[in-house]
C-alpha cells in the first residue's frame, strides 16, 4: 500500500478523534517502527498536519478542525487530473517516459482511488498517430531552450528533405501533432506534420531577432492548412447534420444562419482539402451554397466515389 494511502487512513482515524499513533501504523500496515515516523513526519513537515500528541492518550489529534488533506475534498480536480492523462493518452504521448512516470506519480500522490478513477474516464479520438519518444523529446527540448532544430522531413510522396527550423509552437489537431516553425529552407513559417519527420537533433542556441509567427497564423482560416484566406465557405446543413453543427465549433469567425430547412455555416477557407472532407462527412445532409469553384469541386468528388461503385 502506498505512502499516500497510510496517510489518508491515519487522518481518518484523526478526524473521528480516534488519537492514533505510531503504533497504529505498524498494526494496520505491518510497517517498520522508521516507516511509520517518516509517514508521520510526512504528514506534519510536507502536508503540514497540524498536528500534536496527547501523553494521557498516547496518541496524535489535530490543532485544527478544518484541516483537510490534498484533494481530499476536490473530486472535481481529481477527474480533472484523471482527464487530463487520458487526453495525453489520445494525443499519443502515452508511451513518453516522463507520461508513465507522471501518472505512478499521481497514484501516490493524489489520493486513493486516483487509479480506479483514470480506468472510469474513457477518452477516444480517431486517427491518433503515435511519435517516436526520442523525437518528441528533442523536439520539445529545442522549443524549450530555443534552440535551432535540424530535421529530415518526409512529404506526403514520401520525398525526403534536409531542414533546419526555428521551432515556435507545438500543435495537436485532431489527435495529430504539428511543428509550428520557421523554415530556413523556404524563408517562411511552416508547420511540419511530426509524425514524417524521421530525424531530430537540436542545433545551436539562436540568437538575435526571432521570426515569430503573427498571432492569428494558426487560426485565420479553417482547419490546419494556413494561408491566405481565398474564400468564405457557406454551406447549408439539414436533418440530423443541422442539429450537429448548429452546436459544433468550426472556426472563431463562423456564422451559423438559420434556414428554412436547416441552417447555412459560413467561415474563412484557405486550401480546398479539408473543407471538402467535412462536406462530404454529411453526405446528402450538406450542400455548399458558396462559392461555386468550391460547389464544382465537391460534385467532382462525388462523382469520382460513385464511379468507384458503378464498376
Amino acid at each position: 500500500m502506498s505512502r499516500l494511502e497510510r496517510i489518508y487512513a491515519f487522518h481518518q482515524k484523526l478526524k473521528n478523534n480516534r488519537f492514533p499513533n505510531a503504533q497504529t501504523l505498524i498494526k494496520d500496515f505491518e510497517l517498520s517502527r522508521a516507516t511509520a515516523h517518516r509517514d508521520i513526519s510526512y504528514m506534519r513537515d510536507r502536508l503540514l498536519a497540524p498536528l500534536a500528541f496527547d501523553a494521557s492518550r498516547k496518541g496524535f489529534y489535530y490543532t485544527e478542525d478544518d484541516f483537510s488533506l490534498p484533494f481530499e475534498d476536490s473530486p472535481k480536480l481529481l477527474f480533472l487530473m484523471g482527464l487530463l492523462n487520458k487526453m495525453a493518452d489520445e494525443a499519443g504521448l502515452g508511451s513518453l517516459p516522463e507520461m508513465k512516470k507522471l501518472k505512478k506519480r499521481l497514484s501516490e500522490l493524489i489520493a486513493p482511488g486516483y487509479e480506479q478513477l483514470m480506468d472510469n474516464v474513457l477518452c477516444q479520438w480517431i486517427e491518433v498517430e503515435s511519435l517516436a519518444p526520442s523525437i518528441f523529446e528533442t523536439i520539445v527540448e529545442a522549443v524549450v531552450r530555443d534552440c535551432f532544430l535540424e530535421i529530415v522531413y518526409r512529404s506526403v510522396t514520401g520525398k525526403k528533405s534536409i531542414r533546419s527550423l526555428e521551432p515556435q509552437r507545438l500543435v495537436n489537431y485532431q489527435g495529430r501533432w504539428y511543428l509550428l516553425a520557421f523554415c530556413l529552407l523556404r524563408q517562411d513559417h511552416r508547420l511540419f506534420h511530426m509524425a514524417r519527420i524521421d530525424t531530430a537533433e537540436i542545433g545551436k542556441k539562436r540568437t538575435g531577432k526571432s521570426h515569430q509567427a503573427i498571432e492569428s497564423f494558426l487560426d485565420e482560416s479553417f482547419g490546419i492548412f494556413t494561408g491566405t484566406i481565398r474564400y468564405h465557405a457557406k454551406i447549408q446543413f439539414t436533418g440530423t447534420a443541422a442539429e450537429l453543427v448548429r452546436r459544433q465549433y468550426w472556426h472563431r469567425k463562423q456564422k451559423i444562419e438559420k434556414l428554412e430547412n436547416g441552417i447555412s455555416l459560413s467561415l474563412p477557407v484557405s486550401d480546398d482539402r479539408e473543407i471538402v472532407m467535412k462536406i462530404l462527412q454529411y453526405g446528402s445532409n450538406a450542400k455548399v451554397l458558396a462559392p461555386e469553384p468550391l460547389r464544382k469541386r465537391v460534385a467532382e468528388e462525388i462523382d469520382k466515389m460513385a464511379e468507384q461503385y458503378n464498376q
